[in-house]
């Protein structure tokens, strides 16, 4: 049956010389992947220019449960990004995080709170250019509510330590060493006070950027085997140094 649905593209892998395998969260279905056949011949309805990291589509598909792979029909570009593709920190940036994205959800169920949060953040980001160089870490942050890790905000004011593994601001530091040190605690228990209408007020130095990303990537990869190198990274810290 013919389903409409809108989708954030995710990941794509050639199939054919015309042919790709697309990853997309979609609204209506989670984490789906379509082959998209003759989508580099001229007489394509859908083009691959639709496919570029965390586009955000409206999508056309036979959707059938229990399938690995659905089939497009079609995909439309939803009020094309303005500054994204030619503002690179912006461009970098997503780019980023849709490597984090392709590797963190798996669910193919619906999750309208998580679409709706990548949606409106990544529409932000377009229009937004205040705060732009702390974006990534504001949306790794408030992502961690909808991925089930989000940290505890109880003692953040008042604790030395962030313990990664359990999620919990402590006062003594762990006997293991994934923690962040009282210096990296108070810059991480700032995010917590941080919005859409507020993101400038994450002022982190270049430095601070860096040790607070590292910490947050470490936090990620204590919950999430399967993150592994994130290709990404190396580009991004260039571009926002």
């Amino acid at each position: 049956m013919l389903e409409k649905t809108r989708g954030i593209f995710l990941h794509a892998v050639k199939y054919s010389e015309t042919s790709l395998i697309t990853t997309i969260y979609t609204e209506a279905y989670g984490r789906q992947s379509f082959i998209i056949n003759g989508v580099h011949s001229k007489n394509s309805p859908v083009r691959a220019a639709a496919f570029q990291p965390l586009y955000l589509l409206d999508l056309e598909i036979y959707y059938k449960a229990g399938k690995d792979i659905q089939r497009l029909k079609n995909a439309r570009i939803i009020n094309p990004y303005s500054t994204i593709p030619f503002d690179i920190r912006k461009s970098t940036q997503v780019l980023f995080l849709s490597e984090i994205l392709y590797k963190c959800l798996r669910e193919e169920e619906p999750n309208s709170e998580l679409f709706g949060f990548i949606f409106h953040s990544l529409t932000f980001l377009d229009l937004t250019d205040s705060g732009v160089g702390n974006f990534h870490i504001w949306f790794l942050f408030k992502l961690t509510k909808f991925l089930g890790i989000f940290p505890s905000q109880d003692n953040s004011r008042i604790s030395n330590f962030f313990d990664l593994q359990s999620a919990l601001f402590v006062s003594h530091e762990p006997s293991h060493n994934h923690f962040a040190d009282k210096q990296l605690t108070v810059l991480f228990s700032r995010l917590f006070e941080v919005d859409f209408s507020s993101i400038e007020k994450l002022d982190y130095t270049h430095h601070e950027r860096r040790l607070v990303l590292e910490k947050l990537l470490e936090f990620y990869q204590i919950h999430f085997d399967n993150l592994g190198e994130i290709r990404s990274l190396n580009v991004l810290k260039e571009v926002l140094k």
